[in-house]
């Protein structure tokens, strides 16, 4: 990855320097993965700048996020972004906010209420975006590759090697290649409920930087991971398989066979920060942008590939079920083509996958006993 600090980072902004621009950031979802990940990133590199990690700890494992953040001297509101009332202590002073909350389940609300999942996703973006106008702070959205539709991503050329499904070179469909799929693949379809509400956060979004004059970025990232991710078969898999087999507990290879030859491109939290530190000092430059953010083909991996690297990382073999009914809402294969963002900020994945897991599995080994009731709960 290109050094970004050298070429864009504080000493590179004429007499002034950015630090000395003191930034106040709200970070909804601030106790979460990807929430905490970059507060900490940012405090790090810019120990004068004011966060606040709003978050309700619904997700089991965010509350461990809590002493890291006190640790780094960011404070931590227990509030809910549903609760247009719980922004009160954040008003004052705002520079940025970064709208990293969600209920991340593409399975959400298909068989129970999508009551949590759409006043979260949807209504709490609205309740963000209010807060961004009345205080003029710029505003960054962390949104998803499943705004993209099933239907049409599964109709995609692909062939089959021994070990995975890959993306043909000739396509029929807009906007995907060999590259991955890009910003102008075909939006119109279902994609899940999740999908859904992410897909109409961004529309609002787009209609805030037009009418109220605020600037945005809007993030459609892939398969996210690293440490202090609390992996789930539903959102979270890299963490979910190493952890499995750290511990030597069955998996499963569910649909398309059952061979574990579905695809993602995956990126590490560490890059996304890198990411995201650029697009907060950058507004002026980025505003109104959408990217698709992810580790594109050369770091990606199918489940199979995976369960070799877990087998080689930790030295454990587990047994895995083979079904061959595919699931509901699932895919075949989604790389993200992130060749826009390449060239507008200079920006590139730079962890492996082979370096991904292996800084997971040390992850759980340094904290395992803090994490297995989570990981295997």
């Amino acid at each position: 990855m290109q050094n970004l600090d050298r070429l864009h980072g504080p000493e590179s902004v004429g007499n002034e320097s950015l630090y000395m621009q003191k930034k106040n950031i709200l970070i909804t979802g601030g106790a979460g993965f990807v929430g905490s990940s970059i507060a900490i990133h940012i405090k790090k590199k810019y120990p004068g700048y004011s966060i606040i990690c709003l978050d309700n700890l619904k997700r089991r494992g965010s509350e461990l996020n809590i002493p890291r953040l006190g640790s780094h001297d960011i404070r931590f509101i227990h509030g809910d972004i549903r609760n247009r009332e719980d922004f009160y202590p954040c008003e004052t002073g705002l520079t940025t906010i970064i709208d990293a909350s969600a209920e991340p389940s593409v399975l959400a609300g298909l068989n129970n209420s999508p009551d949590y999942l759409i006043n979260t996703n949807l209504t709490g973006t609205v309740n963000c975006l209010y807060l961004s106008a009345k205080t003029r702070a710029d505003f960054i959205f962390i949104s998803t590759s499943r705004v993209y539709p099933i239907e049409t991503i599964e109709k995609i050329a692909f062939s089959e090697s021994s070990t995975r499904f890959q993306l043909s070179e000739q396509q029929e469909i807009t906007g995907v290649s060999g590259n991955g799929i890009a910003e102008n693949f075909p939006i119109e379809g279902f994609r899940s409920l999740y999908g859904a509400t992410k897909l109409s956060s961004e529309f609002l979004i787009r209609e805030f930087n037009q009418f109220c004059g605020i600037r945005t970025v809007i993030n459609r990232c892939g398969v996210l991971t690293g440490p202090w991710q609390m992996g789930k078969a539903d959102q979270g898999v890299i963490v979910l398989w190493v952890a499995r087999h750290f511990w030597k507990k069955d998996l499963g290879y569910f649909g398309y066979g059952g061979k574990g030859k579905q695809v993602r491109d995956i990126l590490h939290i560490k890059d996304l920060c890198g990411l995201i530190d650029f697009q907060i000092h950058n507004m002026d430059k980025l505003s109104g942008s959408l990217f698709n953010v992810g580790g594109g083909q050369g770091i990606s991996v199918s489940l199979y590939e995976l369960t070799l690297l877990c087998q080689k990382v930790t030295g454990n073999k587990v047994r895995i079920e083979e079904v061959t009914e595919d699931r509901q809402a699932d895919i075949r294969i989604y790389i993200s083509d992130n060749s826009k963002v390449k060239a507008s900020t200079g920006w590139s994945p730079a962890t492996l996958v082979e370096e991904i897991v292996t800084d997971v599995y040390h992850w759980i080994k340094e904290n395992e006993i803090l994490l297995k009731p989570i990981l295997l709960g």
